[in-house]
Protein backbone atom coordinates (compact mmCIF):
# COMPACT_ATOMS: atom_id res chain seq x y z
CA UNK A 1 0.00 0.00 0.00
CA UNK A 2 2.78 2.41 0.95
CA UNK A 3 4.56 1.64 -2.35
CA UNK A 4 1.37 2.35 -4.30
CA UNK A 5 0.86 5.62 -2.43
CA UNK A 6 4.48 6.58 -3.14
CA UNK A 7 4.02 5.97 -6.87
CA UNK A 8 0.80 8.00 -6.87
CA UNK A 9 2.64 10.83 -5.13
CA UNK A 10 5.35 10.83 -7.79
CA UNK A 11 2.72 10.81 -10.56
CA UNK A 12 0.95 13.76 -8.91
CA UNK A 13 4.25 15.66 -8.71
CA UNK A 14 4.90 15.01 -12.41
CA UNK A 15 1.38 16.14 -13.35
CA UNK A 16 1.77 19.27 -11.25
CA UNK A 17 5.11 20.05 -12.90
CA UNK A 18 3.75 19.48 -16.42
CA UNK A 19 0.79 21.77 -15.68
CA UNK A 20 3.28 24.61 -15.09
CA UNK A 21 4.84 24.16 -18.54
CA UNK A 22 2.66 26.68 -20.38
CA UNK A 23 3.35 29.06 -23.25
CA UNK A 24 4.36 32.42 -21.78
CA UNK A 25 5.35 35.02 -24.44
CA UNK A 26 5.42 37.73 -21.75
CA UNK A 27 8.75 36.25 -20.58
CA UNK A 28 10.33 38.03 -23.56
CA UNK A 29 9.09 41.36 -22.21
CA UNK A 30 10.77 40.92 -18.82
CA UNK A 31 14.16 42.42 -18.04
CA UNK A 32 15.82 39.04 -18.54
CA UNK A 33 13.98 38.45 -21.82
CA UNK A 34 14.83 41.92 -23.12
CA UNK A 35 18.49 41.38 -22.25
CA UNK A 36 18.47 38.07 -24.15
CA UNK A 37 16.91 39.69 -27.21
CA UNK A 38 19.52 42.46 -27.14
CA UNK A 39 22.31 39.86 -26.91
CA UNK A 40 20.93 37.90 -29.87
CA UNK A 41 20.45 40.95 -32.10
CA UNK A 42 23.81 42.53 -31.26
CA UNK A 43 25.72 39.26 -31.77
CA UNK A 44 24.03 38.68 -35.13
CA UNK A 45 24.80 42.25 -36.26
CA UNK A 46 28.44 41.76 -35.20
CA UNK A 47 28.54 38.41 -37.03
CA UNK A 48 27.28 40.01 -40.26
CA UNK A 49 29.72 42.93 -39.96
CA UNK A 50 32.60 40.55 -39.28
CA UNK A 51 31.61 38.33 -42.19
CA UNK A 52 31.68 41.26 -44.65
CA UNK A 53 35.01 42.38 -43.19
CA UNK A 54 36.49 38.97 -44.14
CA UNK A 55 39.70 37.35 -42.98
CA UNK A 56 38.73 33.70 -43.42
CA UNK A 57 42.36 32.51 -43.62
CA UNK A 58 42.99 33.63 -40.04
CA UNK A 59 42.11 31.22 -37.21
CA UNK A 60 41.32 34.10 -34.84
CA UNK A 61 38.73 35.38 -37.33
CA UNK A 62 37.17 31.89 -37.53
CA UNK A 63 37.04 31.72 -33.73
CA UNK A 64 35.37 35.15 -33.60
CA UNK A 65 32.73 34.16 -36.16
CA UNK A 66 32.04 30.93 -34.26
CA UNK A 67 31.59 32.85 -31.00
CA UNK A 68 29.20 35.41 -32.53
CA UNK A 69 27.12 32.52 -33.90
CA UNK A 70 27.29 30.08 -30.97
CA UNK A 71 26.45 32.52 -28.16
CA UNK A 72 23.22 33.96 -29.67
CA UNK A 73 22.07 30.47 -30.73
CA UNK A 74 22.43 29.22 -27.14
CA UNK A 75 20.70 32.36 -25.85
CA UNK A 76 17.85 31.82 -28.33
CA UNK A 77 17.45 28.18 -27.26
CA UNK A 78 17.31 29.24 -23.59
CA UNK A 79 14.74 31.96 -24.39
CA UNK A 80 12.50 29.57 -26.36
CA UNK A 81 12.64 26.93 -23.61
CA UNK A 82 11.68 29.51 -20.97
CA UNK A 83 8.95 30.99 -23.19
CA UNK A 84 7.28 27.57 -23.51
CA UNK A 85 7.80 26.80 -19.81
CA UNK A 86 9.93 23.75 -20.57
CA UNK A 87 12.55 24.88 -18.06
CA UNK A 88 10.21 23.65 -15.29
CA UNK A 89 10.23 20.15 -16.81
CA UNK A 90 13.99 20.15 -17.36
CA UNK A 91 14.53 21.36 -13.81
CA UNK A 92 12.54 18.42 -12.45
CA UNK A 93 13.80 15.61 -14.64
CA UNK A 94 17.42 16.19 -15.60
CA UNK A 95 19.18 19.46 -14.64
CA UNK A 96 19.41 22.54 -12.46
CA UNK A 97 18.10 25.04 -15.01
CA UNK A 98 19.15 28.16 -13.09
CA UNK A 99 22.69 26.81 -12.76
CA UNK A 100 22.80 26.00 -16.49
CA UNK A 101 21.59 29.42 -17.67
CA UNK A 102 23.91 31.35 -15.33
CA UNK A 103 26.81 29.09 -16.32
CA UNK A 104 26.08 29.67 -20.02
CA UNK A 105 26.01 33.44 -19.41
CA UNK A 106 29.41 33.20 -17.68
CA UNK A 107 30.81 31.09 -20.54
CA UNK A 108 29.40 33.46 -23.17
CA UNK A 109 30.92 36.42 -21.30
CA UNK A 110 34.30 34.74 -21.36
CA UNK A 111 34.05 33.99 -25.09
CA UNK A 112 32.67 37.35 -26.27
CA UNK A 113 35.06 39.48 -24.19
CA UNK A 114 38.09 37.44 -25.32
CA UNK A 115 36.94 37.67 -28.96
CA UNK A 116 36.49 41.45 -28.66
CA UNK A 117 40.06 41.80 -27.39
CA UNK A 118 41.64 39.51 -30.02
CA UNK A 119 39.59 41.00 -32.87
CA UNK A 120 40.57 44.55 -31.91
CA UNK A 121 44.21 43.42 -31.68
CA UNK A 122 44.24 41.94 -35.19
CA UNK A 123 41.82 44.11 -37.17
CA UNK A 124 41.61 47.55 -35.52
CA UNK A 125 44.24 50.13 -36.48
CA UNK A 126 44.54 53.88 -37.05
CA UNK A 127 43.41 53.57 -40.68
CA UNK A 128 41.00 50.61 -40.18
CA UNK A 129 37.65 52.33 -39.53
CA UNK A 130 35.61 49.22 -40.37
CA UNK A 131 37.74 47.15 -37.97
CA UNK A 132 37.01 49.63 -35.20
CA UNK A 133 33.26 49.47 -35.91
CA UNK A 134 33.24 45.66 -35.61
CA UNK A 135 35.40 45.87 -32.46
CA UNK A 136 32.96 48.32 -30.81
CA UNK A 137 30.03 45.99 -31.52
CA UNK A 138 32.11 43.05 -30.24
CA UNK A 139 32.78 44.83 -26.94
CA UNK A 140 29.07 45.68 -26.65
CA UNK A 141 28.25 41.96 -27.04
CA UNK A 142 30.68 41.14 -24.26
CA UNK A 143 29.23 43.91 -22.07
CA UNK A 144 25.68 42.53 -22.39
CA UNK A 145 26.73 39.03 -21.37
CA UNK A 146 28.77 40.38 -18.44
CA UNK A 147 25.69 42.40 -17.46
CA UNK A 148 23.62 39.20 -17.32
CA UNK A 149 26.25 37.52 -15.11
CA UNK A 150 26.26 40.52 -12.74
CA UNK A 151 22.45 40.44 -12.63
CA UNK A 152 22.30 36.70 -11.92
CA UNK A 153 25.15 36.44 -9.42
CA UNK A 154 24.96 39.74 -7.55
CA UNK A 155 21.46 41.19 -7.99
CA UNK A 156 19.35 38.00 -8.09
CA UNK A 157 21.82 36.14 -5.79
CA UNK A 158 21.63 32.93 -7.83
CA UNK A 159 23.81 30.13 -6.46
CA UNK A 160 25.12 27.60 -8.92
CA UNK A 161 25.23 23.87 -8.23
CA UNK A 162 27.94 23.09 -10.80
CA UNK A 163 28.34 25.11 -14.01
CA UNK A 164 27.78 28.48 -12.35
CA UNK A 165 29.83 27.39 -9.30
CA UNK A 166 33.63 27.32 -9.14
CA UNK A 167 34.19 23.58 -9.96
CA UNK A 168 32.15 23.70 -13.18
CA UNK A 169 33.33 27.10 -14.34
CA UNK A 170 36.92 26.02 -13.66
CA UNK A 171 36.40 23.23 -16.21
CA UNK A 172 34.97 25.79 -18.63
CA UNK A 173 38.11 27.91 -18.14
CA UNK A 174 40.32 24.89 -18.89
CA UNK A 175 38.34 24.16 -22.07
CA UNK A 176 38.45 27.83 -23.09
CA UNK A 177 42.24 28.07 -22.68
CA UNK A 178 42.58 24.82 -24.67
CA UNK A 179 40.57 26.46 -27.48
CA UNK A 180 42.87 29.48 -27.43
CA UNK A 181 45.85 27.11 -27.75
CA UNK A 182 44.29 25.39 -30.77
CA UNK A 183 43.44 28.73 -32.37
CA UNK A 184 47.06 29.87 -31.94
CA UNK A 185 48.83 26.69 -33.10
CA UNK A 186 51.20 27.31 -36.00
CA UNK A 187 54.68 26.32 -37.17
CA UNK A 188 54.73 22.80 -35.72
CA UNK A 189 54.18 20.49 -38.69
CA UNK A 190 57.84 19.87 -39.59
CA UNK A 191 58.92 19.20 -35.98
CA UNK A 192 58.04 15.76 -34.48
CA UNK A 193 58.50 16.98 -30.88
CA UNK A 194 55.94 19.75 -31.44
CA UNK A 195 53.53 17.29 -33.07
CA UNK A 196 53.68 15.28 -29.84
CA UNK A 197 52.85 18.51 -28.00
CA UNK A 198 49.78 19.00 -30.20
CA UNK A 199 48.69 15.41 -29.43
CA UNK A 200 49.14 16.17 -25.71
CA UNK A 201 46.90 19.26 -26.12
CA UNK A 202 44.25 17.20 -27.92
CA UNK A 203 43.95 14.30 -25.44
CA UNK A 204 42.29 16.15 -22.50
CA UNK A 205 40.18 18.50 -24.61
CA UNK A 206 37.23 16.27 -25.72
CA UNK A 207 36.90 14.81 -22.21
CA UNK A 208 36.27 18.22 -20.62
CA UNK A 209 32.87 18.82 -22.34
CA UNK A 210 31.81 15.27 -21.43
CA UNK A 211 32.62 15.89 -17.75
CA UNK A 212 30.77 19.21 -17.82
CA UNK A 213 27.70 17.74 -19.57
CA UNK A 214 27.54 14.72 -17.27
CA UNK A 215 27.66 16.90 -14.15
CA UNK A 216 24.92 19.15 -15.56
CA UNK A 217 22.67 16.19 -16.39
CA UNK A 218 22.38 14.84 -12.85
CA UNK A 219 20.14 11.89 -13.78
CA UNK A 220 22.72 10.72 -16.30
CA UNK A 221 25.46 11.00 -13.68
CA UNK A 222 23.57 8.62 -11.40
CA UNK A 223 23.28 6.05 -14.20
CA UNK A 224 27.02 5.81 -14.86
CA UNK A 225 28.56 2.40 -14.10
CA UNK A 226 31.61 4.08 -12.51
CA UNK A 227 32.36 6.82 -10.00
CA UNK A 228 32.57 10.06 -11.99
CA UNK A 229 34.48 11.95 -9.29
CA UNK A 230 37.17 9.27 -9.25
CA UNK A 231 37.33 9.38 -13.05
CA UNK A 232 37.77 13.17 -12.91
CA UNK A 233 40.63 12.76 -10.46
CA UNK A 234 42.46 10.33 -12.79
CA UNK A 235 41.75 12.67 -15.72
CA UNK A 236 43.27 15.62 -13.83
CA UNK A 237 46.43 13.66 -12.98
CA UNK A 238 46.90 12.68 -16.65
CA UNK A 239 46.18 16.26 -17.81
CA UNK A 240 48.75 17.75 -15.42
CA UNK A 241 51.39 15.27 -16.64
CA UNK A 242 50.60 16.09 -20.29
CA UNK A 243 50.78 19.84 -19.70
CA UNK A 244 54.07 19.51 -17.80
CA UNK A 245 55.41 17.72 -20.88
CA UNK A 246 54.19 20.44 -23.27
CA UNK A 247 55.34 23.26 -20.95
CA UNK A 248 58.87 21.88 -21.27
CA UNK A 249 58.91 20.72 -24.90
CA UNK A 250 57.05 23.53 -26.71
CA UNK A 251 59.35 26.43 -25.70
CA UNK A 252 62.51 24.36 -26.26
CA UNK A 253 61.70 23.09 -29.75
CA UNK A 254 59.74 26.16 -30.91
CA UNK A 255 62.08 28.95 -29.81
CA UNK A 256 65.49 27.26 -30.05
CA UNK A 257 67.26 28.98 -32.98
CA UNK A 258 64.09 31.05 -33.36
CA UNK A 259 64.61 34.38 -31.51
CA UNK A 260 62.01 37.13 -31.53
CA UNK A 261 62.35 39.24 -34.72
CA UNK A 262 63.33 42.86 -34.24
CA UNK A 263 60.11 43.97 -35.96
CA UNK A 264 57.40 41.85 -34.33
CA UNK A 265 54.03 43.59 -33.81
CA UNK A 266 51.52 41.42 -31.87
CA UNK A 267 48.99 41.52 -34.71
CA UNK A 268 51.13 40.29 -37.59
CA UNK A 269 54.09 38.43 -36.06
CA UNK A 270 54.03 34.62 -36.24
CA UNK A 271 56.58 34.46 -33.41
CA UNK A 272 54.17 36.35 -31.10
CA UNK A 273 51.37 33.89 -31.90
CA UNK A 274 53.71 30.96 -31.21
CA UNK A 275 54.59 32.62 -27.91
CA UNK A 276 50.86 32.78 -27.08
CA UNK A 277 50.74 28.97 -27.32
CA UNK A 278 53.51 28.74 -24.71
CA UNK A 279 51.76 31.34 -22.53
CA UNK A 280 48.39 29.55 -22.63
CA UNK A 281 50.15 26.24 -21.98
CA UNK A 282 51.44 27.56 -18.66
CA UNK A 283 48.02 29.07 -17.88
CA UNK A 284 46.31 25.71 -18.39
CA UNK A 285 49.03 23.90 -16.45
CA UNK A 286 48.26 26.20 -13.51
CA UNK A 287 44.49 25.69 -13.92
CA UNK A 288 44.73 21.88 -14.08
CA UNK A 289 47.21 21.80 -11.16
CA UNK A 290 44.95 23.95 -8.95
CA UNK A 291 41.96 21.85 -10.02
CA UNK A 292 43.82 18.73 -8.89
CA UNK A 293 44.90 20.31 -5.58
CA UNK A 294 41.38 21.60 -4.82
CA UNK A 295 39.97 18.15 -5.62
CA UNK A 296 42.49 16.42 -3.35
CA UNK A 297 41.79 18.81 -0.47
CA UNK A 298 38.04 19.10 -1.10
CA UNK A 299 38.01 22.91 -0.84
CA UNK A 300 36.15 25.68 -2.73
CA UNK A 301 33.15 23.34 -3.40
CA UNK A 302 35.39 20.81 -5.19
CA UNK A 303 34.43 17.23 -4.30
CA UNK A 304 37.20 15.45 -2.47
CA UNK A 305 38.28 12.16 -4.05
Amino acid sequence: ISLTLGKMGVIDDVKDTLSKAVFNPSSLMSGRGGLHMAQIVLCLVTFVLGMFRGGSSHTYWIYAMFTWAFCPIMTLIISVIEMFGLDVVLNMFCMDWGDFTTGMAMSSSLMTVSVAITYANFYACLKCLYGWIVSVFAFLCGFLYVLEVVKDKFLDKKKGSYLAALPGFWKVLEAFVSCMIFVSLTGYRDKPALIFCVIAYIIPFPILPLIIATNILKKLKKCLPFNLDRFVFVFLVISVVLYIFTAIMWPIFMFRHNPRPSDCPPSFCIWAIQFMVAFFTYVNLILFSLDLIFTLLGICDFKRT
